[in-house]
C-alpha cells in the first residue's frame, strides 16, 4: 500500500480525489492502493529544555548558554494531533512506500519529515512537489515524483532555521529576563528575525520624534498657465554620491549614471527668497531649451508573496496576515498557484499552459459580470501570447514560481477573496499585454536677475545671475499594459501624469508671474505593514527600484511566509502596536532594543546574511554542520557578554 501523506485535511482531499481515494476512514482516505492522510500543521516541534535535563527547567544565569549536544523532537501535547499521529505511524508502519505530500517548501518539508522521523519510518520515500492544487497539476506531479533525498537540502535548510531560532530565543529570552527584569514577572522574548525587526521599527520611530523641521522658500513663476520650478545644477560627482543606493545593492547590481542632475533652488531666509524674487519680476521668461523623450514601461512584475501583501495593504487596507490567509485560501481552492514564494518571474514550460490559464479567466464572473474578457480579447484572435524575459526566465525560478491564477474559474469567493484574486488575475493579463509608451517633455527656461534698487546690499550679485526654471509634461501615447489597470490608474497614478504641456518654442520670450512658496521638510512616515514587509524583505535598505530589490531579497529577514506572523507576534508581545494603519513601537519595545548591546541580534543587515546562509545550504552551497557550529559559538558569545554587563534592571 502507498501511504500519501499532506499538510492540511483540505489538501489531502483534493489528493485523494484525484487518485481515487474516495472510502472515508477514521483520520485518512483509502481507495486504489493509496492511502491519503494528513497533519494540521506540525504535529511534532523540538523539545523543551527541561526534556534536556532537569537543571535546565530552572530559568538560571548560570545554566546559560543551554546547548543540546543533540537535538530532539517531540509530539504536540494535544489530544488531537497525538491521536491523528497515531492513525499516522499504524498506516506507515504497514506502508510499501510513502508519498511526502507537504506544502513545497521548507516548512513543509520539515513538517512531514519529523512525522516520519517520530515513526521510526524505513520503507522507500517519495517526494510530490506541485506549484498548485488543480487536478492537472496533482496528476503532472505524481508522474514526476523524486526520491526524499533529492530534498535533503531543503530539509537541512528548514532544520537549521528551526535549531537556531531555538537556540537563540531559548537562550536570548532567558538571558535578558533574567539580566534586566528580574522580580518585574514580564517576559523579554528575544528572537532571531522578530527583534531585528523590532529594531527597524524603533529606529524609524527615533527618527519621526528626533526630528528637526527645516524651514525653506522656493520660487516658481507661471508662463502660459504652466508652472515653471526653479532649480540648480548640482555637480556630476556629488551627483554620483547621490546615486549610489544601498551600497549599490551588492557590489552595484544597477546603479544610476552619472550625469548632470537638478534640485529645486531653495532660499533659506524669506528675505532671501523676496529679494530673489524682486530681481525677475520684471525681466521676460526666456526659453532655453525643450526636450521631448519617448519612453517606454513594462508590465508591472507577477506577485510574489511580499508583493502581493504590499499591494494588499496599499489598496485593500489589509495586514500581512489577513493577506496571506485570503492568498492560502485562494490556493486551497486551487484558483490560484502556491503562495509563500518570493520570486517574481515563470519558467519557461509554464508558458505553453498560459493559453488555457487566460481561458479560465475569460469565462470568469462575478455578479453576472466578466471583468477580464475585454481585457483577453484583444490577446486572442489566433495569435501566440506575448513572452517577454521579465515574466519568463528559468534563471530567476527556483522551487516555485509567481503567484498566477491557475485558470480554474473562481466560485463562491468571499468579497475580499474577489479583490484579491482580482489584483493577481490582473497582473497576470497585464504581463503579456505590450509594454506603455509614452513620451516625457522637459522645458527649461531661465529669467536674468537684477538687483533691485535699495536692497541694502543683499543681491550684489544677481544682476549677473540666470535663475533656471523647469517644467515636465509627460503624456501617454499607446496605453499597452495599463488598459488593464485603468480604472484604477486614473484615481491612483494621477501623480505620474503631469500632462500635455503648451508648445513651447527653443528661443521664445514673454511675460510671466513668479510667486515664493514656503516649505518645510517632513519626518520620515511611520512603518506600516507594506513598508515594514519590503524593509524586512531588503534588511532594511530603501529600496525601490525592482533589481536592486531582486539583488537583496538573497540577505532579506525572515521568509516571505513567516514574516506576516512575526509582525502579529510583535504585536501581540506588546513590542509593536497598530494604530489605524501605522505601526509604532511600545515603551517596552523601546526599552529593549536600547537594552540589547550585540548588534547581531537586532541587526537587520546581518541577520539576513544569516538568512543568506540558510539559503545556500538549501542549495547544497553551505554545509549545515558549519552553520550550526557558528550558531553555537554565537550564542556563547552573546551569553558571555551580557554576563559581563554591569547594567542593572531598568525594563519598567
Amino acid at each position: 500500500m502507498t501511504v500519501c501523506i499532506a499538510e492540511k485535511p483540505s489538501v489531502a482531499r483534493e489528493i485523494a480525489n484525484v487518485l481515487g481515494a474516495k472510502n472515508q476512514k477514521d483520520g485518512y482516505l483509502e481507495g486504489n492502493g493509496y492511502q491519503v492522510t494528513w497533519t494540521f500543521g506540525h504535529l511534532c516541534e523540538l523539545k523543551e529544555p527541561h526534556e534536556y535535563t532537569p537543571m535546565w527547567r530552572t530559568w538560571s544565569l548560570s545554566s546559560l548558554p543551554m546547548i543540546p549536544p543533540r537535538f530532539g523532537i517531540k509530539l504536540k501535547q494535544d489530544r488531537g494531533v497525538e491521536k491523528q499521529f497515531h492513525i499516522i505511524e499504524g498506516l506507515f508502519q504497514k506502508a510499501d512506500e510513502i508519498i511526502n505530500c507537504g506544502d513545497a517548501g521548507q516548512e513543509g518539508e520539515l513538517i512531514q519529515r519529523w512525522v516520519m522521523q517520530k515513526a521510526a519510518v524505513t520503507c522507500p520515500v517519495k517526494r510530490l512537489w506541485v506549484n498548485s492544487l488543480t487536478e492537472e497539476a496533482i496528476k503532472e506531479g505524481f508522474q514526476t515524483l523524486k526520491d526524499q533525498s533529492a530534498y535533503q537540502g531543503l530539509y537541512e535548510a528548514g532544520l537549521m532555521r528551526a535549531i537556531g531560532d531555538w537556540l537563540l530565543g531559548m537562550n536570548a529570552t532567558r538571558l535578558y529576563t533574567l539580566k534586566y527584569a528580574a522580580g518585574k514577572k514580564q517576559v523579554l522574548s528575544v528572537g532571531r528575525v522578530q527583534t531585528p525587526t523590532l529594531a527597524l521599527v524603533v529606529a524609524r520611530q527615533r527618527e519621526i520624534d528626533n526630528f528637526v523641521p527645516r524651514q525653506s522658500w522656493v520660487l516658481s513663476t507661471l508662463c502660459r498657465d504652466t508652472i515653471f520650478n526653479a532649480i540648480e545644477r548640482v555637480e556630476e560627482a556629488e551627483a554620483e554620491d547621490a546615486a549610489a543606493v544601498a551600497a549599490a545593492a551588492e557590489k552595484g547590481k544597477k546603479q544610476k549614471p552619472k550625469g548632470i542632475i537638478y534640485k529645486p533652488l531653495e532660499c533659506a531666509t524669506e528675505a532671501e527668497g523676496n529679494a530673489l524674487l524682486d530681481s525677475i519680476k520684471d525681466n521676460p521668461f526666456t526659453v532655453l531649451s525643450v526636450e521631448k523623450k519617448k519612453g517606454t514601461e513594462s508590465p508591472p512584475r507577477l506577485y510574489d508573496l511580499t508583493g502581493l501583501q504590499v499591494d494588499c495593504n496599499k489598496k485593500l487596507g489589509l495586514s500581512a496576515e489577513q493577506t496571506l490567509s485570503i492568498i492560502q485560501s485562494l490556493y486551497e481552492k486551487k484558483i490560484t498557484t502556491y503562495p509563500r514564494v518570493d520570486t517574481t518571474f515563470l519558467p519557461d514550460d509554464v508558458y505553453a499552459k498560459c493559453p488555457q490559464t487566460m481561458n479560465g479567466l475569460y469565462q470568469t464572473k462575478f455578479a453576472g459580470v466578466a471583468p477580464y474578457a475585454d481585457l483577453i480579447r484583444p490577446l486572442g484572435g489566433g495569435k501566440p501570447l506575448r513572452k517577454s524575459k521579465n515574466v519568463f526566465d528559468n534563471s530567476k525560478v527556483t522551487d516555485h514560481h509567481a503567484i498566477i491564477p491557475t485558470g480554474i474559474i473562481p466560485q463562491n469567493l468571499t468579497e475580499l477573496e474577489q479583490k484579491v484574486f482580482d489584483l493577481v488575475a490582473r497582473a497576470f493579463i497585464a504581463a503579456f499585454y505590450d509594454d506603455c509608451k509614452f513620451e516625457t517633455t522637459t522645458v527649461f527656461g531661465q529669467v536674468l536677475a537684477t538687483s533691485p534698487s535699495n536692497d541694502g546690499g543683499a543681491s550684489q550679485n544677481a544682476s549677473e545671475r540666470a535663475v533656471i526654471f523647469r517644467t515636465t509634461g509627460k503624456v501617454i501615447i499607446e496605453e499597452g499594459w495599463r488598459v488593464v489597470f485603468k480604472k484604477r490608474t486614473e484615481s491612483e497614478d494621477t501623480d505620474n501624469e503631469q500632462g500635455l504641456l503648451p508648445t513651447f518654442e527653443k528661443g521664445e520670450s514673454g511675460p510671466h508671474t513668479p510667486s515664493l512658496s514656503e516649505k518645510w521638510t517632513t519626518p520620515p512616515k511611520p512603518y506600516t505593514d507594506a513598508t515594514l514587509l519590503r524593509a524586512m524583505e531588503t534588511a532594511g535598505k530603501t529600496v525601490e527600484d525592482e533589481e536592486l530589490r531582486d539583488a537583496l531579497k538573497e540577505n532579506g529577514i525572515g521568509r516571505p511566509s513567516t514574516r506576516a506572523a512575526i509582525i502579529e507576534t510583535l504585536i501581540r508581545r506588546q513590542y509593536i502596536s497598530r494604530k489605524r494603519s501605522s505601526l509604532h513601537p511600545t515603551p517596552t519595545g523601546f526599552e529593549l532594543i536600547d537594552l540589547i548591546h550585540q548588534e547581531l541580534l537586532k541587526s537587520a543587515e546581518l541577520t539576513g546574511r544569516w538568512e543568506k546562509k540558510l539559503r545556500q545550504i538549501e542549495r547544497h552551497e553551505y554545509e549545515a554542520r558549519t552553520f550550526l557550529d557558528e550558531l553555537k559559538q554565537m550564542v556563547t558569545d552573546i551569553v558571555l557578554a551580557v554576563l559581563r554587563d554591569n547594567k542593572t534592571a531598568n525594563i519598567q
